[in-house]
């Protein structure tokens, strides 16, 4: 169930989510609120889970991942043990950055991160390595328009 947020925590987390390294004094110079008061607000959104971590975004090609692959998976087998191995195989893979339970006709969907085509073949080597597949495909992005980690929080 949603959290009570109103819009002064709403406004925090759009600056929060802007720059996650601004002081609690900018903070609160931002949204017009003491820094008392800001700084209890941003540690009770922390102590209530909706602020998870902060982090640094990274530009992935300065560090030679270039390429984003979308992996469209397929599988016949749904029991608990394979679900564990599942889970076990994509979280231990750096590469895969995003995977998601899909409805409809799909199962997964996995996101990863790698240098080039050969380096995702290597990753999906590794991958059906690991755990039983019935069908994998990849599509590879060719231009991202939009690409962010911002949750619309000043949305309703």
């Amino acid at each position: 169930m949603p959290l009570e947020i109103d819009e002064i925590d709403r406004r925090l987390l759009a600056e929060l989510q802007r720059d996650g390294t601004l002081s609690v004094d900018q903070l609160s110079q931002r949204v017009s609120l003491s820094r008392n008061a800001c700084w209890r607000r941003v540690k009770r959104l922390e102590e209530d889970g909706v602020i998870t971590g902060r982090v640094a975004l990274v530009d992935a090609d300065k560090l030679g991942l270039g390429l984003s692959v979308f992996v469209l998976i397929r599988t016949s087998n749904h029991d608990p043990d394979w679900l564990q191995k599942f889970r076990a195989a994509v979280t231990g893979l750096p590469e895969i950055t995003g995977v998601y339970r899909m409805s409809g006709d799909l199962d997964y969907v996995l996101r990863a991160r790698v240098a080039d085509v050969k380096a995702y073949d290597r990753l999906y080597q590794r991958l059906i390595a690991k755990v039983a597949l019935s069908d994998v495909s990849a599509s590879f992005v060719m231009e991202e328009i939009k690409e962010t980690t911002v949750v619309p929080v000043e949305l309703r």
